[in-house]
């Protein structure tokens, strides 16, 4: 039988990629070709990636990849980058916009080395070279947290009080670099295989955050049009305004993900929490959000799952398909059977 983990090794077989990148989103980014199957070198800088201070973070992001030390002030050290660069396919970095030209790996320089090699740039806002693209925000420096704050994500991210929340998960480093990278990688690359010439492509963490703002901007737009005004993030259609979409907290102060958005799935959880008199208090029944109907069905659910602790719950809902689910703890989601298949740096392929 085939391992997970090393049935798409063949995909990216043969592809070359110079990693130059450090942190988190290009070496997540690199992780994910060389799970395909690319050949990946990664070139630090004497002292070294700063995420080698993290120790099992580094070793998870960076396994199975060839590193090098090189000094990055030193012609010779550029020249060592330049010996790598003359066959490979890719080159991925994450310096702000300049830093590759007083380098000497400008895209010019690498083009006339090496014409079918595809730049990709991992950058916190952007660059601001074009008629059309003229913010002054291309050299300023920031990290996850910054990048989210000016999308407006982190905004989107409320308690059902209102407060901020602080999150633990790099969504614009991750979702915004990493896969918004690989993705334009690839793509480059179909198109240098085809045509001969590569490119510099750079990926604005912060506009990729921006444009996976499709929901709230569209569903704000839906909210208003029956309430009047544009809703708070904990009163957006899928931000906690439905009954049949939000988290409820159970007795021992727990919580579970209710995600039964259609009707057939909200009348199956009525079912199970035998309340077959709010069946019809749906939206695809008219029932529309933050009418008295939808609040007071809303109030009902939540006074169920308060009744018994998340074991209850859990096991009620176990044979139930109706779209509700745990909110497990980290820890608790490793030893889940979902994860049975994780490797020894627990991690999961997210292809099969």
């Amino acid at each position: 039988m085939v391992n997970q983990a090393d049935a798409m090794k063949d995909c990216l077989q043969g592809l070359r990629v110079v990693d130059l990148t450090r942190n988190l989103p290009g070496p997540f980014a690199t992780r994910l070709l060389a799970d395909l199957g690319a050949d990946i070198i990664k070139i630090e800088p004497l002292n070294g990636d700063p995420a080698r201070a993290f120790g099992e973070l580094f070793t998870a992001l960076n396994h199975g990849k060839e590193t090098q030390k090189v000094d990055f002030r030193d012609p010779a050290g550029i020249e060592a980058i330049k010996a790598h660069l003359k066959d490979a396919d890719v080159m991925l970095d994450s310096f702000r916009p300049e830093v590759l030209e007083g380098m000497g790996l400008d895209a010019k320089t690498l083009h006339a080395l090496n014409p079918k090699l595809v730049m990709v740039s991992i950058t916190g806002y952007g660059v601001a070279d074009s008629d059309n693209i003229t913010h002054n925000w291309a050299k300023k420096a920031g990290h996850d947290i910054n990048f989210m704050a000016m999308s407006g994500v982190l905004d989107q991210l409320k308690t059902a009080d209102g407060d901020q929340a602080m999150p633990n998960i790099q969504f614009a480093d991750l979702a915004g670099g990493s896969d918004t990278a690989v993705i334009a990688l690839l793509a480059a690359v179909f198109s240098a295989q085809r045509t001969g010439k590569g490119r510099h492509v750079a990926v604005s963490m912060t506009h990729s955050l921006y444009q996976h703002l499709v929901m709230p901007k569209a569903t704000g737009k839906l909210v208003a049009s029956f309430s009047g005004k544009n809703p708070k993030p904990q009163h957006d259609f899928l931000g906690g305004l439905l009954p049949c979409y939000r988290l409820y907290k159970t007795a021992d102060s727990r919580h579970m993900a209710v995600g039964s958005l259609e009707l057939k799935f909200w009348q199956g959880l009525c079912e199970v929490l035998e309340l077959p008199e709010l069946k019809t208090k749906h939206w695809q029944m008219g029932v529309m959000p933050n009418t008295k109907d939808s609040q007071e069905a809303a109030q009902v659910v939540a006074d169920t799952f308060a009744s018994h602790d998340l074991a209850h719950w859990q096991q009620v809902f176990e044979s139930a398909d109706v779209c509700v689910t745990p909110v497990l703890t980290l820890e608790e989601a490793k030893a889940h059977p979902l994860f049975a298949h994780q490797d020894e740096h627990s991690a999961t392929p997210g292809w099969q």
